[in-house]
């Protein structure tokens, strides 16, 4: 039997023309090239940092419109979701990049870790859901993506409040998926293994890079326009079927079997 059924759109799918997007921690790293993604699929892109420079910079190169604000601040966090409401474009969508590793076993963690990891990687995230999450269900709906970390899902060393905070916002994207998703709105988040950001090189050298790299099957290190890519596809209606979901982005490192080739030869 010949399958007529009709035939999907794709390109008009991937497509945010007409739109706008809110970037959150646009500046540096993946939060730039998420800008770049989401603009060249056709979104005028909202790009908020707390560095006005940054801001302004990124903004500039993709005609955006900058923004400096803090997230992490009730009051800030209004403020950004505000500028998307009063957009020209209706509101589509918001990426929140933000998150910040400290590095420490548990019994070096101070209360003042854990509250600037709290604050860093999970109390935006809450925000967001609650003034993003009424804005976008007041313009029709839209779509909400987090970018969370490998260290929400499986243990390493001296990353505690980080893989803690960061599994807190995972159960955030599923309660809020569900809570939003009547209201046609979509969450979900990408989770990054190792990518190879200016934060990274400068906490880990070129020696360890070698190391992870050898370690991951696909043989390098992530880039941040791997985890730009990814947050594009689930900004889209590419993606209008998943919801409260994490897309692991770590190049196999996760499913690969722990022993090196060598040792088994």
């Amino acid at each position: 039997m010949i399958d007529h059924s009709p035939v999907a759109d794709y390109a008009a799918k991937a497509s945010l023309v007409g739109g706008t997007a809110i970037v959150i921690g646009a500046g540096a790293g993946i939060g730039r090239q998420t800008v770049h993604a989401l603009s060249q699929l056709g979104a005028h892109v909202i790009c908020v940092d707390v560095d006005a420079e940054r801001a302004e910079a990124v903004a500039a190169e993709v005609g955006g419109t900058p923004l400096v604000a803090d997230a992490c601040e009730r009051e800030g966090m209004q403020e950004i979701v505000a500028a998307g409401a009063r957009a020209e474009r209706p509101l589509r969508t918001i990426v929140d990049i933000i998150g910040i590793a400290a590095f420490g076993n548990l019994d070096e963690h101070t209360d003042e870790m854990w509250a600037r990891s709290e604050r860093l990687n999970l109390r935006h995230a809450v925000y967001l859901i609650e003034y993003g999450g009424q804005a976008l269900a007041e313009l029709g709906g839209g779509t909400i993506v987090f970018v969370a970390s490998i260290s929400s899902l499986y243990a390493t060393q001296h990353h505690g409040a980080y893989g803690a905070h960061k599994a807190a916002l995972m159960s955030l994207v599923k309660t809020s998926s569900v809570e939003l998703g009547p209201k046609g709105i979509r969450v979900n988040a990408v989770a990054p293994g190792v990518i190879w950001t200016d934060r990274m090189a400068a906490a880990i050298g070129d020696e360890q890079r070698d190391v992870f790299a050898a370690n991951t099957p696909t043989g390098r290190l992530g880039e941040p326009s791997d985890i730009a890519g990814v947050n594009a596809f689930l900004a889209t209606e590419l993606s209008s079927h998943v919801n409260g979901q994490y897309v692991l982005v770590d190049g196999g490192v996760s499913v690969r079997f722990p022993y090196p080739v060598d040792l088994l030869v």
